[in-house]
């Protein structure tokens, strides 16, 4: 189990598959990751809700694999 204020600016995201999703830019409350616009292909930042994350060590681990991230982003 993590808890969300483990998720720190900055940190990698990746899928259940160990590959780059994003990077973190921030949480939004208890229930959303804002990513950083960077990573994003158009240009705009993307947001992950939380459930979907397996655990957090130096990174953010998502229960899915990165190419079913982008399915899942608002």
């Amino acid at each position: 189990m993590f808890a969300t204020s483990q998720i720190k600016e900055h940190m990698e995201v990746v899928g259940s598959d160990g590959l780059h999703v994003g990077t973190v830019d921030h949480m939004e409350g208890d229930t959303r990751i804002k990513l950083t616009k960077t990573d994003s292909q158009d240009g705009r930042h993307h947001y992950l809700a939380s459930h979907l994350v397996e655990r957090v060590d130096t990174r953010v681990h998502l229960k899915i694999p990165a190419a079913s991230a982008p399915s899942q982003m608002a």
